[in-house]
């Protein structure tokens, strides 16, 4: 399994985690781990997610994911979990 982290960060509004959670379940994408916190009216979530299942590639994915960001007003990210943790490292 080629696991994938997605980062939601923005503004909060009522239904960040309904919009995205839906798109990636309609998507066949599976939610492995979860995480969010709001910082006064700032919005951050972090999922690691399997999107093996899935019927589009990766890069349809995430373009997606960017445009339901624009949508709803807040920025996503989709990246492989190796290129993240590559990123990531001290």
């Amino acid at each position: 399994m080629k696991r994938t982290v997605i980062t939601v960060v923005g503004k909060d509004t009522v239904g960040i985690i309904a919009r995205v959670c839906t798109y990636l379940a309609d998507n066949n994408v599976n939610i492995l781990d979860i995480s969010q916190t709001i910082v006064q009216d700032y919005f951050n979530m972090m999922m690691i997610v399997d999107a093996n299942r899935s019927d589009k590639k990766f890069g349809e994915l995430a373009d997606d994911l960017e445009k339901l960001g624009h949508e709803i007003g807040v920025q996503i990210k989709m990246q492989s979990e190796d290129i993240f943790n590559t990123m990531h490292r001290i």
